[in-house]
């Protein structure tokens, strides 16, 4: 059987809940091989971001040379990017690869609201990146600064996908959990448009969902998954992963990637 593969380019989260620690949990529960290139050190928990490091251009084009020329990935996902230098690197190493199943998580702002991306980086995301991903997967907020429209509306929500869709070739799942809609999610692409209704489950413990869910959907895309499907299968393992009810922290915890783990090497011990 071959081993399917799935890198993912993303921030560093110290206390595991997001950015690569969470993506690469999500990775290997959902069945591929997991492999990083970190774009930053942060210093966080889940009260908030205290430090940003950002990896040099160079460095971060090193990583990715180095993954691709060895272990060819079947998906990528991006997430925190937070300078328009790397944005660039990522787009032109990318683009040299002809990488495919591209899944662009424009992680903006923390779920504790601390600001992940300075502002000249958010018009080179849209740029450079968008034009190449096969999903962008922005919340309501990166929806409204992507799209320049206010978003309160499911009609809203149709608007704005439709928009950046069109605009920048891509399909858009467009996550209604931030106020509008409930748990239910818009996936548009090429003219169509779909729902998807979540089950909101109570459970304060949020962070690190956004990558969570686009790293699912980097996994179901490297199996060979079509898009819908895809993006249903990420939803049915994030909601678990929110269901186990996992509590860790003082803030908006992390959730429970590793529920559904069984084997010798994950019993309690006696």
């Amino acid at each position: 059987m071959k081993m399917r593969t799935a890198l993912t380019i993303a921030g560093s989260d110290c206390s595991g809940g997001a950015g690569i620690q969470a993506d690469l949990k999500t990775m290997t529960m959902n069945g591929v091989y997991a492999m990083s290139a970190i774009t930053a050190l942060t210093a966080q928990n889940t009260t908030g971001v205290r430090a940003i490091q950002e990896a040099t251009p160079e460095f971060l084009k090193q990583q990715l040379d180095a993954v691709f020329e060895d272990i060819f990935p079947d998906a990528v996902k991006i997430g925190m990017v937070s300078s328009s230098e790397l944005i660039c690197v990522i787009s032109d190493r990318l683009r040299y690869y002809k990488a495919e199943n591209v899944v662009v998580d424009p992680v903006m702002v923390a779920t504790s609201g601390s600001s992940l991306m300075k502002t000249d980086a958010v018009d080179t995301l849209t740029r450079e990146l968008l034009p190449i991903a096969a999903l962008v997967t922005p919340n309501i907020p990166e929806a409204q600064v992507l799209s320049g429209m206010a978003v309160e509306s499911k009609e809203d929500m149709l608007l704005a996908a439709k928009f950046i869709g069109d605009t920048y070739g891509c399909a858009v799942l467009l996550k209604g959990g931030h106020r509008v809609n409930d748990a239910n999610d818009l996936l548009y692409d090429n003219g169509e448009s779909l729902w998807f209704e979540g089950k909101r489950i109570q459970n304060p413990n949020t962070h690190g969902t956004g990558c969570t869910l686009s790293s699912a959907i980097a996994s179901n895309f490297a199996k060979g998954y079509e898009l819908a499907v895809s993006v249903r299968l990420a939803k049915e393992y994030i909601s678990d992963a929110l269901a186990a009810q996992l509590d860790l922290g003082q803030g908006s915890g992390p959730m429970m990637h590793n529920f559904g783990l069984q084997g010798n090497y994950a019993k309690e011990a006696k």
